[in-house]
């Protein structure tokens, strides 16, 4: 009697779930549910005749059989996946823009998280503003962009609402009488129109110490000491701190961050998936 093949979709779940510690994310990777990924791992599971996932309220852990299981697993897809690949020579490519306000130092995670949906997918990141980004997609320039939602614009997929702030460095002091000294980046950056709006509105004096051409820069200019700027916590380094209380400054609402697609199937899909999924459990709730 022959074995029964094992189900290389239940394969590809498994993995997913070991690498994103979480049923729910696999989930949402695999654009699927909850309940039909713990059903797929079960079949799997009875198939090699082993439990691969220990499963407590808490936390999500592979058993000893699933740390060995893993990496022959990963081997199996990998050879499947260049099977498939063999047989045609044009490689995929999936053009991504991300907002300057959106690419933080969880970057590189997500890069990986993309290239792990298939390592021969080429990947082409644009970072610039979210209204340039838009301009391009709209031009077809880029088949998917991850930005800040425009005012122009009510397409889109919501990501997450990230929480903004008005930051500045722990050794920083304002100077009495003097406008608030304001880091900013370049018009027509949407959170430098919001923040510049919302300052005018409460009626505090500010001006701009430093420009910069990226979120970067401006978290620089910002632990250098030159004044505040307005930016989610998790674009600047250790050492920042919120001052909108202390200073009495208007308070930042949670801006969205959106997704513009046009890839709807195969890889580039999943890796679009797979992206969006890591970047929403990076952004603080």
């Amino acid at each position: 009697m022959i074995d029964r093949p094992l189900d290389l979709d239940a394969v590809r779940t498994f993995v997913k779930i070991a690498e994103l510690g979480s049923f729910t994310q696999a989930a949402e990777t695999m654009q699927t549910t909850q309940s039909t990924v713990s059903l797929k791992l079960k079949r799997l599971e009875k198939r090699l005749g082993c439990q691969l996932i220990e499963r407590t309220p808490r936390y999500v852990q592979l058993s000893a059989q699933g740390v060995t299981f893993l990496e022959h697993a990963r081997e199996l897809l990998k050879q499947h996946d260049h099977a498939l690949a063999s047989l045609t020579n044009a490689r995929q490519r999936l053009t991504i823009g991300i907002s300057d306000h959106v690419a933080g130092p969880e970057l590189p995670m997500l890069i990986a998280r993309m290239n792990a949906q298939d390592p021969e997918l080429l990947i082409e990141i644009r970072i610039g503003s979210s209204g340039d980004l838009l301009k391009s997609f709209d031009r077809q320039e880029l088949n998917t962009v991850i930005v800040r939602q425009h005012e122009s614009r009510e397409d889109g997929k919501l990501i997450a609402n990230e929480k903004f702030g008005w930051f500045a460095s722990q050794d920083w002091q304002p100077r009495a009488n003097e406008p608030l000294p304001v880091a900013t980046m370049p018009e027509p950056c949407g959170v430098r129109v919001m923040a510049g709006h919302l300052l005018d509105q409460a009626g505090i004096p500010w001006r701009e110490v430093f420009v910069g051409g990226g979120v970067t820069a401006v978290s620089a200019a910002v632990m250098a000491g030159l004044g505040v700027a307005a930016l989610a916590r998790r674009m600047l380094p250790i050492g920042a701190i919120d001052v909108g209380e202390k200073l009495g400054l208007p308070d930042l609402p949670a801006l969205p961050i959106m997704l513009h697609t046009r890839v709807r199937s195969g890889k580039p899909n999943e890796a679009v998936t797979a992206l969006t999924t890591a970047l929403k459990s990076a952004v603080p709730d």
